[in-house]
Protein backbone atom coordinates (compact mmCIF):
# COMPACT_ATOMS: atom_id res chain seq x y z
CA UNK A 1 0.00 0.00 0.00
CA UNK A 2 2.95 2.33 0.44
CA UNK A 3 4.08 2.41 -2.66
CA UNK A 4 0.88 2.30 -4.39
CA UNK A 5 0.22 5.60 -2.30
CA UNK A 6 3.92 6.81 -3.32
CA UNK A 7 2.88 6.38 -7.15
CA UNK A 8 -0.11 7.97 -6.74
CA UNK A 9 1.52 11.27 -5.03
CA UNK A 10 4.46 11.15 -8.13
CA UNK A 11 2.16 9.83 -11.25
CA UNK A 12 -1.18 10.91 -10.51
CA UNK A 13 -2.71 9.83 -14.07
CA UNK A 14 -1.43 6.82 -14.42
CA UNK A 15 -2.04 4.17 -11.15
CA UNK A 16 -5.50 5.43 -10.03
CA UNK A 17 -7.44 4.38 -13.16
CA UNK A 18 -5.49 0.23 -12.77
CA UNK A 19 -5.60 0.45 -9.23
CA UNK A 20 -8.74 2.67 -7.22
CA UNK A 21 -11.84 0.66 -8.29
CA UNK A 22 -14.73 -1.00 -6.92
CA UNK A 23 -14.45 -5.09 -6.88
CA UNK A 24 -17.03 -7.65 -8.87
CA UNK A 25 -20.12 -7.24 -7.13
CA UNK A 26 -23.58 -8.93 -7.56
CA UNK A 27 -26.72 -6.40 -7.33
CA UNK A 28 -29.73 -8.85 -6.10
CA UNK A 29 -33.43 -7.04 -5.87
CA UNK A 30 -35.79 -9.58 -3.77
CA UNK A 31 -39.26 -9.89 -4.30
CA UNK A 32 -40.03 -7.51 -1.32
CA UNK A 33 -38.28 -4.82 -3.11
CA UNK A 34 -34.62 -5.16 -0.75
CA UNK A 35 -31.66 -4.67 -2.25
CA UNK A 36 -28.70 -6.71 -1.69
CA UNK A 37 -25.23 -5.97 -3.00
CA UNK A 38 -22.74 -9.03 -2.48
CA UNK A 39 -18.50 -8.68 -3.11
CA UNK A 40 -16.63 -11.50 -2.68
CA UNK A 41 -12.94 -10.35 -1.24
CA UNK A 42 -10.91 -13.18 -0.09
CA UNK A 43 -7.27 -11.32 1.52
CA UNK A 44 -8.53 -11.75 4.99
CA UNK A 45 -10.75 -13.32 6.90
CA UNK A 46 -13.60 -10.72 7.52
CA UNK A 47 -17.03 -9.72 6.41
CA UNK A 48 -18.05 -6.50 6.89
CA UNK A 49 -21.73 -5.52 6.15
CA UNK A 50 -23.59 -2.20 5.74
CA UNK A 51 -27.64 -2.30 5.88
CA UNK A 52 -29.79 1.07 5.22
CA UNK A 53 -32.89 1.80 5.60
CA UNK A 54 -33.71 4.61 3.38
CA UNK A 55 -35.09 7.98 5.72
CA UNK A 56 -33.29 9.25 8.14
CA UNK A 57 -34.16 12.58 9.84
CA UNK A 58 -36.60 13.38 7.01
CA UNK A 59 -38.89 11.39 8.00
CA UNK A 60 -38.93 12.88 11.77
CA UNK A 61 -42.37 14.36 12.09
CA UNK A 62 -42.76 18.20 12.07
CA UNK A 63 -42.56 18.37 15.91
CA UNK A 64 -40.66 15.11 16.61
CA UNK A 65 -36.92 15.86 15.75
CA UNK A 66 -34.31 13.22 17.07
CA UNK A 67 -37.23 10.61 16.11
CA UNK A 68 -35.01 8.28 14.04
CA UNK A 69 -31.81 9.34 15.91
CA UNK A 70 -33.39 7.79 18.72
CA UNK A 71 -34.57 5.35 16.75
CA UNK A 72 -31.05 4.06 15.70
CA UNK A 73 -29.80 4.16 19.76
CA UNK A 74 -32.27 2.05 21.05
CA UNK A 75 -32.19 -0.40 18.31
CA UNK A 76 -29.11 -1.68 19.70
CA UNK A 77 -30.34 -1.68 23.10
CA UNK A 78 -31.56 -5.62 22.40
CA UNK A 79 -33.09 -7.23 19.34
CA UNK A 80 -34.92 -11.04 19.15
CA UNK A 81 -34.55 -12.92 21.88
CA UNK A 82 -31.50 -10.60 23.32
CA UNK A 83 -32.15 -8.68 26.19
CA UNK A 84 -29.42 -5.14 25.53
CA UNK A 85 -26.56 -6.64 27.66
CA UNK A 86 -27.32 -10.43 25.58
CA UNK A 87 -27.32 -8.69 22.35
CA UNK A 88 -24.09 -6.49 22.48
CA UNK A 89 -22.34 -9.59 24.34
CA UNK A 90 -22.99 -11.73 21.23
CA UNK A 91 -20.66 -9.42 19.27
CA UNK A 92 -18.15 -8.81 21.53
CA UNK A 93 -17.40 -12.41 22.32
CA UNK A 94 -16.87 -13.25 18.92
CA UNK A 95 -14.70 -10.25 18.46
CA UNK A 96 -17.28 -8.72 16.13
CA UNK A 97 -18.52 -4.97 15.83
CA UNK A 98 -22.59 -4.18 15.38
CA UNK A 99 -23.54 -0.41 15.27
CA UNK A 100 -26.55 1.58 13.95
CA UNK A 101 -26.55 5.38 13.67
CA UNK A 102 -28.88 7.98 12.09
CA UNK A 103 -28.29 10.56 9.34
CA UNK A 104 -30.45 13.00 7.44
CA UNK A 105 -31.81 10.49 4.99
CA UNK A 106 -31.20 6.93 6.38
CA UNK A 107 -30.94 4.91 9.28
CA UNK A 108 -27.72 2.24 9.18
CA UNK A 109 -26.73 -0.42 10.40
CA UNK A 110 -22.79 -1.43 10.54
CA UNK A 111 -21.00 -4.85 11.00
CA UNK A 112 -17.68 -6.02 10.74
CA UNK A 113 -17.02 -10.27 12.08
CA UNK A 114 -14.60 -13.21 10.99
CA UNK A 115 -15.53 -14.70 8.14
CA UNK A 116 -16.17 -17.72 10.40
CA UNK A 117 -18.97 -15.78 12.13
CA UNK A 118 -20.74 -14.40 9.52
CA UNK A 119 -23.62 -16.67 9.72
CA UNK A 120 -24.32 -14.57 13.22
CA UNK A 121 -23.22 -11.56 12.20
CA UNK A 122 -26.41 -11.84 9.48
CA UNK A 123 -28.66 -12.80 12.59
CA UNK A 124 -27.85 -10.00 14.74
CA UNK A 125 -28.10 -7.35 11.98
CA UNK A 126 -31.62 -9.21 10.69
CA UNK A 127 -32.58 -9.02 14.69
CA UNK A 128 -31.73 -5.32 14.75
CA UNK A 129 -33.47 -4.29 11.78
CA UNK A 130 -36.43 -6.61 12.00
CA UNK A 131 -36.57 -7.54 15.47
CA UNK A 132 -35.76 -4.57 17.61
CA UNK A 133 -36.95 -4.98 20.88
CA UNK A 134 -37.44 -0.89 21.71
CA UNK A 135 -38.32 -1.85 25.23
CA UNK A 136 -39.97 0.91 27.14
CA UNK A 137 -37.49 1.04 30.08
CA UNK A 138 -34.37 1.40 27.66
CA UNK A 139 -36.20 4.08 25.69
CA UNK A 140 -36.91 6.07 28.87
CA UNK A 141 -33.10 6.20 29.01
CA UNK A 142 -32.34 6.69 25.84
CA UNK A 143 -34.57 9.62 25.51
CA UNK A 144 -33.58 11.40 28.99
CA UNK A 145 -29.96 10.43 27.79
CA UNK A 146 -30.63 13.09 24.61
CA UNK A 147 -31.90 15.47 26.15
CA UNK A 148 -29.67 15.68 28.87
CA UNK A 149 -26.42 15.69 26.51
CA UNK A 150 -28.06 18.63 24.39
CA UNK A 151 -28.67 20.59 28.14
CA UNK A 152 -24.97 19.87 28.55
CA UNK A 153 -24.20 21.05 25.44
CA UNK A 154 -25.68 24.22 26.10
CA UNK A 155 -23.99 24.88 29.37
CA UNK A 156 -20.24 23.96 28.27
CA UNK A 157 -20.17 22.47 24.74
CA UNK A 158 -21.53 25.20 22.18
CA UNK A 159 -19.70 23.85 19.01
CA UNK A 160 -21.51 20.77 19.05
CA UNK A 161 -25.01 22.64 19.06
CA UNK A 162 -23.97 24.91 15.89
CA UNK A 163 -25.12 22.76 13.12
CA UNK A 164 -28.24 22.00 14.81
CA UNK A 165 -28.54 26.19 14.70
CA UNK A 166 -27.40 26.56 11.22
CA UNK A 167 -29.76 23.79 9.86
CA UNK A 168 -32.94 25.62 11.31
CA UNK A 169 -31.69 29.13 10.01
CA UNK A 170 -30.67 27.77 7.05
CA UNK A 171 -33.39 25.60 5.81
CA UNK A 172 -36.12 26.47 7.80
CA UNK A 173 -39.21 24.22 7.28
CA UNK A 174 -37.53 21.85 5.09
CA UNK A 175 -36.46 18.54 6.02
CA UNK A 176 -32.80 19.54 6.11
CA UNK A 177 -33.88 21.80 9.07
CA UNK A 178 -34.78 19.20 11.11
CA UNK A 179 -31.73 18.53 13.33
CA UNK A 180 -30.76 14.84 13.28
CA UNK A 181 -30.49 14.53 17.19
CA UNK A 182 -33.51 16.50 18.07
CA UNK A 183 -34.32 19.24 20.70
CA UNK A 184 -35.54 19.67 24.29
CA UNK A 185 -39.05 20.59 23.28
CA UNK A 186 -38.72 17.45 20.43
CA UNK A 187 -37.92 14.66 23.05
CA UNK A 188 -38.86 15.59 26.39
CA UNK A 189 -42.44 14.24 25.86
CA UNK A 190 -41.81 11.99 23.42
CA UNK A 191 -44.13 8.91 24.20
CA UNK A 192 -42.82 5.32 23.35
CA UNK A 193 -45.75 4.60 21.45
CA UNK A 194 -44.70 7.70 19.36
CA UNK A 195 -41.15 5.55 18.57
CA UNK A 196 -42.78 2.32 17.96
CA UNK A 197 -45.58 3.79 16.02
CA UNK A 198 -42.28 5.13 13.72
CA UNK A 199 -40.54 2.54 13.39
CA UNK A 200 -43.87 0.82 12.18
CA UNK A 201 -44.41 3.49 9.75
CA UNK A 202 -40.88 3.69 8.53
CA UNK A 203 -39.15 1.01 8.18
CA UNK A 204 -39.22 -2.28 5.97
CA UNK A 205 -38.08 -4.48 3.11
CA UNK A 206 -38.96 -1.57 0.25
CA UNK A 207 -36.51 0.74 2.05
CA UNK A 208 -33.86 -1.71 2.47
CA UNK A 209 -30.45 -2.32 1.23
CA UNK A 210 -27.53 -4.46 2.20
CA UNK A 211 -24.29 -4.38 1.15
CA UNK A 212 -21.70 -7.34 1.94
CA UNK A 213 -18.48 -7.69 1.04
CA UNK A 214 -15.84 -10.03 2.32
CA UNK A 215 -15.00 -13.43 2.67
CA UNK A 216 -17.44 -15.82 2.10
CA UNK A 217 -19.50 -17.82 -0.53
CA UNK A 218 -21.24 -16.00 -2.93
CA UNK A 219 -24.67 -18.18 -3.01
CA UNK A 220 -24.02 -19.47 0.16
CA UNK A 221 -24.65 -15.47 1.68
CA UNK A 222 -27.02 -14.89 -1.11
CA UNK A 223 -29.37 -17.31 0.24
CA UNK A 224 -28.87 -16.28 4.00
CA UNK A 225 -29.53 -12.57 3.14
CA UNK A 226 -32.35 -13.50 1.54
CA UNK A 227 -33.93 -15.95 4.34
CA UNK A 228 -32.99 -13.09 6.54
CA UNK A 229 -34.57 -10.10 4.73
CA UNK A 230 -37.56 -11.61 1.78
CA UNK A 231 -40.10 -11.89 3.86
CA UNK A 232 -40.21 -7.91 5.69
CA UNK A 233 -42.97 -6.62 4.37
CA UNK A 234 -43.11 -2.69 2.75
CA UNK A 235 -42.85 0.13 5.32
CA UNK A 236 -46.62 1.56 6.00
CA UNK A 237 -45.26 5.34 5.15
CA UNK A 238 -44.62 6.51 2.22
CA UNK A 239 -40.94 7.82 1.40
CA UNK A 240 -41.06 11.27 1.21
CA UNK A 241 -39.34 13.41 -1.63
CA UNK A 242 -36.90 15.99 -0.95
CA UNK A 243 -37.01 19.78 -3.07
CA UNK A 244 -34.24 21.60 -3.28
CA UNK A 245 -34.35 24.18 -0.76
CA UNK A 246 -33.52 27.85 -2.15
CA UNK A 247 -30.83 29.53 -2.06
CA UNK A 248 -29.87 32.38 0.11
CA UNK A 249 -30.38 35.99 -1.50
CA UNK A 250 -28.66 38.80 0.55
CA UNK A 251 -27.44 38.41 4.22
CA UNK A 252 -28.87 37.51 7.15
CA UNK A 253 -27.52 36.99 10.63
CA UNK A 254 -28.21 34.73 13.71
CA UNK A 255 -26.49 35.73 17.18
CA UNK A 256 -26.91 33.07 19.72
CA UNK A 257 -26.12 34.49 22.86
CA UNK A 258 -24.32 32.58 25.78
CA UNK A 259 -23.66 35.33 28.10
CA UNK A 260 -19.71 35.26 29.55
CA UNK A 261 -18.21 33.35 26.47
CA UNK A 262 -15.02 33.50 26.21
CA UNK A 263 -14.91 32.58 22.29
CA UNK A 264 -17.36 32.97 19.54
CA UNK A 265 -18.02 29.98 17.17
CA UNK A 266 -19.23 30.45 14.04
CA UNK A 267 -20.20 29.30 10.63
CA UNK A 268 -21.03 31.39 7.05
CA UNK A 269 -22.52 29.79 4.07
CA UNK A 270 -25.23 29.05 1.87
CA UNK A 271 -26.92 25.79 -0.19
CA UNK A 272 -24.97 24.01 -2.31
CA UNK A 273 -25.61 21.45 -4.66
CA UNK A 274 -26.95 17.66 -4.74
CA UNK A 275 -24.89 14.27 -4.40
CA UNK A 276 -25.44 13.51 -8.13
CA UNK A 277 -23.32 17.02 -9.04
CA UNK A 278 -21.50 16.19 -12.53
CA UNK A 279 -17.82 18.00 -11.63
CA UNK A 280 -17.45 16.00 -8.05
CA UNK A 281 -13.69 16.03 -9.01
CA UNK A 282 -13.13 19.35 -9.72
CA UNK A 283 -15.43 20.20 -6.40
CA UNK A 284 -13.30 17.96 -4.40
CA UNK A 285 -10.49 20.03 -5.54
CA UNK A 286 -12.17 23.25 -5.24
CA UNK A 287 -12.94 22.46 -1.23
CA UNK A 288 -9.44 20.82 -0.70
CA UNK A 289 -8.17 23.89 -1.61
CA UNK A 290 -9.83 26.06 -0.16
CA UNK A 291 -10.94 24.74 3.49
CA UNK A 292 -10.21 20.94 3.41
CA UNK A 293 -6.53 20.39 4.24
CA UNK A 294 -4.18 22.22 7.02
CA UNK A 295 -2.54 24.09 3.72
CA UNK A 296 -5.60 25.51 2.73
CA UNK A 297 -6.21 29.19 2.12
CA UNK A 298 -9.17 29.22 5.03
CA UNK A 299 -6.23 27.63 7.55
CA UNK A 300 -3.26 30.06 6.06
CA UNK A 301 -5.42 33.28 6.78
CA UNK A 302 -6.98 32.60 10.21
CA UNK A 303 -4.47 30.16 11.44
CA UNK A 304 -0.90 30.68 10.58
CA UNK A 305 -0.98 34.16 9.28
CA UNK A 306 -3.94 35.67 11.45
CA UNK A 307 -3.51 33.70 14.66
CA UNK A 308 -7.05 34.07 14.70
CA UNK A 309 -7.82 30.75 15.52
CA UNK A 310 -6.68 26.93 15.89
CA UNK A 311 -9.25 25.60 13.23
CA UNK A 312 -11.18 26.82 10.19
CA UNK A 313 -12.43 24.81 7.37
CA UNK A 314 -15.21 24.31 4.77
CA UNK A 315 -17.60 21.61 4.10
CA UNK A 316 -19.78 20.65 1.39
CA UNK A 317 -22.38 18.90 2.35
CA UNK A 318 -23.99 16.52 -0.50
CA UNK A 319 -27.41 14.76 -0.20
CA UNK A 320 -30.03 13.28 -2.35
CA UNK A 321 -31.14 17.49 -2.64
CA UNK A 322 -28.68 20.67 -2.15
CA UNK A 323 -26.87 20.53 0.97
CA UNK A 324 -24.89 23.57 2.63
CA UNK A 325 -21.70 24.67 1.66
CA UNK A 326 -20.33 26.28 4.73
CA UNK A 327 -16.99 27.96 6.37
CA UNK A 328 -16.33 26.97 9.80
CA UNK A 329 -14.52 28.42 12.67
CA UNK A 330 -14.14 29.85 16.42
CA UNK A 331 -12.04 32.78 17.55
CA UNK A 332 -11.65 34.81 20.73
CA UNK A 333 -14.56 37.01 21.64
CA UNK A 334 -12.51 40.58 21.01
CA UNK A 335 -11.45 39.15 17.50
CA UNK A 336 -15.13 38.13 15.85
CA UNK A 337 -15.25 40.33 13.20
CA UNK A 338 -11.60 40.60 12.28
CA UNK A 339 -12.07 36.32 12.16
CA UNK A 340 -15.14 36.81 10.36
CA UNK A 341 -13.73 39.68 7.65
CA UNK A 342 -10.82 37.24 7.14
CA UNK A 343 -12.91 34.64 6.06
CA UNK A 344 -15.37 36.52 4.01
CA UNK A 345 -12.48 37.77 2.66
CA UNK A 346 -10.82 34.75 1.90
CA UNK A 347 -14.06 33.75 0.55
CA UNK A 348 -14.00 36.55 -2.01
CA UNK A 349 -10.33 35.58 -2.94
CA UNK A 350 -11.52 32.14 -4.35
CA UNK A 351 -13.91 33.82 -6.74
CA UNK A 352 -11.81 36.56 -8.01
CA UNK A 353 -8.49 34.60 -8.56
CA UNK A 354 -9.61 31.07 -8.70
CA UNK A 355 -6.63 28.36 -8.66
CA UNK A 356 -3.34 27.96 -11.26
CA UNK A 357 -1.86 25.23 -12.17
CA UNK A 358 0.77 24.46 -9.22
CA UNK A 359 -2.82 24.43 -6.88
CA UNK A 360 -4.13 22.18 -9.06
CA UNK A 361 -1.36 19.63 -8.84
CA UNK A 362 -1.13 19.92 -5.07
CA UNK A 363 -4.88 19.53 -4.30
CA UNK A 364 -4.66 16.56 -6.99
CA UNK A 365 -2.04 14.68 -5.16
CA UNK A 366 -3.36 15.27 -1.95
CA UNK A 367 -7.15 13.43 -3.03
CA UNK A 368 -5.06 10.55 -4.49
CA UNK A 369 -3.08 10.15 -1.48
CA UNK A 370 -5.57 10.55 0.73
CA UNK A 371 -8.35 8.65 -1.37
CA UNK A 372 -7.48 4.81 -1.75
CA UNK A 373 -7.26 3.93 2.21
CA UNK A 374 -11.19 4.76 2.50
CA UNK A 375 -11.82 1.83 0.23
CA UNK A 376 -8.70 -0.50 2.15
CA UNK A 377 -11.23 -2.56 3.95
CA UNK A 378 -14.48 -4.95 3.61
CA UNK A 379 -16.25 -2.65 5.80
CA UNK A 380 -15.40 0.81 3.22
CA UNK A 381 -16.46 -1.14 0.29
CA UNK A 382 -19.72 -2.27 1.38
CA UNK A 383 -20.36 1.02 2.88
CA UNK A 384 -19.37 2.75 -0.58
CA UNK A 385 -21.10 -0.12 -2.42
CA UNK A 386 -25.02 1.32 -0.25
CA UNK A 387 -23.48 4.71 -0.69
CA UNK A 388 -23.85 4.28 -4.17
CA UNK A 389 -27.25 2.15 -4.24
CA UNK A 390 -29.10 4.95 -1.88
CA UNK A 391 -28.23 7.40 -3.89
CA UNK A 392 -28.83 6.10 -7.20
CA UNK A 393 -25.52 6.78 -8.67
CA UNK A 394 -23.51 3.46 -10.69
CA UNK A 395 -19.81 2.37 -10.26
CA UNK A 396 -18.63 5.22 -12.36
CA UNK A 397 -18.37 7.22 -9.38
CA UNK A 398 -15.37 5.69 -7.68
CA UNK A 399 -13.90 4.01 -10.98
CA UNK A 400 -13.93 7.29 -13.25
CA UNK A 401 -13.05 9.37 -10.63
CA UNK A 402 -9.40 9.41 -10.59
CA UNK A 403 -9.71 10.15 -14.54
CA UNK A 404 -12.10 12.98 -13.99
CA UNK A 405 -9.52 14.39 -10.96
CA UNK A 406 -6.78 14.24 -13.68
CA UNK A 407 -9.03 15.64 -16.29
CA UNK A 408 -9.42 18.76 -14.07
CA UNK A 409 -8.45 22.66 -15.50
CA UNK A 410 -7.76 25.55 -13.52
CA UNK A 411 -10.55 26.82 -15.90
CA UNK A 412 -13.16 23.68 -14.97
CA UNK A 413 -12.35 24.46 -10.98
CA UNK A 414 -13.28 28.02 -11.67
CA UNK A 415 -16.69 27.09 -13.33
CA UNK A 416 -17.44 25.23 -10.43
CA UNK A 417 -16.38 27.07 -7.60
CA UNK A 418 -18.71 29.86 -9.48
CA UNK A 419 -21.08 27.62 -9.34
CA UNK A 420 -21.27 26.22 -6.03
CA UNK A 421 -19.50 28.38 -3.72
CA UNK A 422 -21.78 31.59 -2.42
CA UNK A 423 -20.62 34.92 -3.16
CA UNK A 424 -19.80 37.31 -0.07
CA UNK A 425 -22.72 39.32 -0.72
CA UNK A 426 -25.16 36.05 -0.51
CA UNK A 427 -24.36 34.63 2.96
CA UNK A 428 -26.19 33.44 6.08
CA UNK A 429 -23.76 33.96 9.52
CA UNK A 430 -24.54 31.78 12.50
CA UNK A 431 -22.61 33.03 15.64
CA UNK A 432 -22.86 31.89 19.23
CA UNK A 433 -20.68 33.61 21.61
CA UNK A 434 -21.47 36.44 24.21
CA UNK A 435 -24.17 38.80 22.91
CA UNK A 436 -23.31 41.99 24.73
CA UNK A 437 -19.80 41.95 23.44
CA UNK A 438 -20.34 41.34 19.99
CA UNK A 439 -23.80 42.24 19.34
CA UNK A 440 -22.50 46.26 17.95
CA UNK A 441 -20.13 44.87 15.56
CA UNK A 442 -22.04 42.05 13.97
CA UNK A 443 -24.74 44.13 12.81
CA UNK A 444 -22.67 44.96 9.68
CA UNK A 445 -23.10 42.10 8.55
CA UNK A 446 -26.62 41.88 7.74
CA UNK A 447 -29.82 41.92 9.88
CA UNK A 448 -29.82 39.92 13.09
CA UNK A 449 -31.78 37.66 14.58
CA UNK A 450 -31.00 36.90 17.83
CA UNK A 451 -32.02 34.40 20.71
CA UNK A 452 -30.33 32.81 23.81
CA UNK A 453 -28.40 29.67 24.29
CA UNK A 454 -31.14 28.36 27.29
CA UNK A 455 -34.18 28.95 25.02
CA UNK A 456 -35.03 25.17 23.88
CA UNK A 457 -35.09 24.41 20.75
CA UNK A 458 -33.15 25.87 17.42
CA UNK A 459 -35.08 27.64 15.26
CA UNK A 460 -36.03 31.17 16.25
CA UNK A 461 -39.32 31.92 16.80
CA UNK A 462 -41.53 33.75 13.93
Amino acid sequence: MKRLLLLLLLSPGLAWSQDISLPDYERVVLDNGAVLLLAEKHDIPLVGLRAVVRGGSITDPADRSGMAGLLASLMQKGAGEREAAAFAEAAAEVGGTLSASASAEAISVSAEFLSRDAALMVELAADMLLRPALAEDEFLKERDRAVATIAAARRSNPSALLPAYTQAFVFGDHPYGHPSFGSETSLADLAHEELLQFYADQFGGDRLIVAVVGDFELEAMKSRLTGAFGQWAPAAAALPEVAAAPRIEGRRVLLVDKPGSAQTYFWLGNVGVAIDYPQRAELRIANTLFGGRFTSMLMTALRVEGGLTYSAYSVVDQLSAPGAVTIRSYTETSRTTEAIDVAIEELDRLHRRGVDGDMLASARNYIMGQYPPTLETSMAVAATLAFLEQHGLDRTYIDDYGTALTAATPASVQDVINEVYPLPENLALVMIGDAEAIRDDIARYGPVTEVAITEPGFRPQK
